[in-house]
């Protein structure tokens, strides 16, 4: 086993790994000033972000305008108990993806995430089609964050034009991404703590609502769950088809909301220590959503009944939030205001996040000779400027929502993204399942993995079955008679056949095989991670013991 040289003198320069991606488990590792690396990519970026970024930009990746203010559309769709049921069940569903992600990312710590393990476990086709789509859905998802921001930024003033926030926020997006990554970690920091400390202060409003402690002293309690009722007849269908078509339909708010938690290995190779950080982060993550957005759910439904006029209308700013409807209602005034400053945030934060993740997949697509060499160029700070600049270039779109008709076009893109991340974690629990039987076919105890996921196979298995069928029938209102809408079958199918074509056109262009089981190199990677063992974790003292949160 290698130890730790006593100096910067002593630093070895061994890349465990080629440019093809061949692995030398006989070379000896390099070192910086954060400890051993065992990949070649990993001397090249700077490890800045620490487990508490890492535990954090895990939780601020779940919470943001999904909840403060999209949660308004389930409850109007499936009722309280229906939106109340939506988000846990696919709450339940999202630990698939997270557990499976962090278990190969203990493992194979590299920029990527996903890309790179399928590149490895799987299909290097896989790792091109799946690392293209993603690069697509950022491309359209980072202007609609701006977009977002510039219309929130409204909410209190309304005589600068919108284009004078894109280019702001446009332009704070790029400097956090292109000089250090530790500013990127600390500003998720303190994002993610806003949204924490506003999603605890709206709960406790809310139970204080509920139990009449409001400045009208009425008592809420379950009233709108008796009246209008817990379900709601979805689309004037009768019956309890109507209600359960309701209940479905929540699934794509909630899959929109969770959307974004299985990107805690993104950035691998710039996390100090990620072989405890990241499962740290997947252990925790399901907890955290379920208290923040479940309970929120449970509460709002409480507060506001679903056939509520102001839950229907689409303002992008805090007027729409469900949780400003029941406290402008119970007569708290100054809600709005914080809730539209932290949704502001959260919306900056998303795009933030999202040039951080796409970049780094153009970086691991480059690495692997997807993607042009050009990419892979990384600047003194470790950051790849040039995969960050090109897709800063795409923030320009968000102009198009100056005009009036290409706000609509620009709308109906947006909601493509949505489906991207059902494919993402489909594609995510396929390539864990085909780690797994590599892994029992060559006779390895997954005991010598640096950490092992619970619930598995069957949690990915779960998963596999359960996004086939919310892809299947994401646009199934489409096909009710006089339901039909272009727009919705587009958005919800359109990733399907875009995901097969990126696979089949690199598998036959570049020749590719499927990995067989006995030949992914499992082996290998283990025995980097053996020889190269992380620091030991430091022990909790005085206030730190009460920190749940991120230590």
């Amino acid at each position: 086993m290698a130890e730790s040289p006593t100096s910067s003198t002593e630093k070895k320069q061994y890349p465990l790994q080629d440019e093809k991606g061949v692995v030398d488990v006989e070379a000896s590792p390099v070192y910086d000033d954060a400890g051993p690396v065992e990949f070649a990519e990993k001397a090249e970026l700077r490890r800045g972000l620490q487990q508490r970024h890492i535990q954090m930009i895990a939780l601020a990746g779940t919470i943001g305008t999904g909840l403060f203010l999209g949660s308004g559309k389930a409850i109007t769709r499936g009722g309280p108990l229906g939106a109340f049921l939506g988000y846990l069940f696919v709450g339940f569903l999202v630990t698939a993806p997270v557990l499976s992600i962090a278990e190969m990312s203990a493992l194979v710590p590299l920029s990527g995430g996903i890309i790179r393990h399928a590149e490895y476990f799987f299909d290097p086709a896989l790792a091109f089609a799946n690392g293209w789509n993603q690069v697509y859905s950022y491309m359209v998802s980072l202007p609609a964050e701006i977009v977002a921001a510039a219309v929130i930024v409204n909410f209190w003033n309304e005589s600068v034009s919108n284009a004078v926030w894109i280019v702001i926020f446009g332009l704070l997006l790029v400097a956090s991404n292109i000089y250090l990554v530790r500013v990127y970690g600390e500003l998720e920091f303190s994002f993610a703590l806003l949204k924490i400390m506003l999603v605890v202060g709206l709960n406790l409003m809310s139970l204080v609502l509920v139990c009449g402690g409001g400045p009208t002293g009425e008592v809420y309690g379950f009233k709108y769950w008796r009246d209008p009722g817990p379900f709601v007849q979805y689309l004037g269908i009768p019956g309890g088809l109507g209600q359960f078509a309701g209940f479905w339909t929540v699934f794509s708010n909630a899959v929109y909301a969770y959307s974004g938690t299985e990107n805690i290995s993104m950035a691998a190779a710039e996390t100090q220590c990620p072989r405890r950080a990241i499962p740290m982060a997947a252990k925790r993550i399901f907890v955290r959503v379920l208290l923040f957005y479940v309970l929120s759910i449970f509460f709002v439904g409480m507060l506001v009944p679903s056939n509520d006029k102001n839950l229907l209308q689409s303002t992008g700013t805090a007027a729409q939030s469900p949780f400003v409807i029941a406290a402008t209602g119970a007569g708290v005034k100054v809600v709005p205001h914080i809730i539209n400053a932290v949704v502001l945030t959260s919306a900056w934060s998303a795009g933030n996040s999202g040039l951080l993740n796409g970049s780094r997949i153009l970086y691991g697509l480059a690495r692997e000779g997807r993607a042009p060499k050009i990419f892979k160029r990384v600047n003194r700070f470790g950051i790849p400027w040039v995969a960050v600049a090109s897709l800063s270039l795409f923030v320009c779109l968000g102009f198009m929502s100056l005009s009036s008709g290409a706000s609509t076009v620009f709308s109906w893109l947006q909601d493509l993204v949505s489906v991207a991340a059902l494919v993402n974690w489909t594609i995510i629990c396929i390539v864990y399942l085909r780690f797994f039987y590599a892994m029992k076919k060559q006779g390895i105890p997954r005991e010598r993995l640096p950490w092992k996921a619970p619930l598995q196979p069957y949690a990915a298995w779960i998963g596999v079955f359960s996004f086939i069928i919310l892809l299947l029938t994401g646009g199934y209102t489409t096909f009710i008679h006089g339901h039909w809408d272009n727009e919705t079958f587009v958005s919800s199918y359109f990733n399907i056949p875009l995901i097969f074509l990126l696979y089949f056109i690199y598998k036959f262009a570049a020749k590719t095989k499927m990995v067989s089981l006995t030949d992914s190199p499992i082996m290998e990677f283990i025995l980097i991670a053996e020889r190269n063992p992380e620091p030991p974790a430091k022990p909790k003292k005085g206030l730190r013991k009460l920190n749940i949160l991120w230590s």
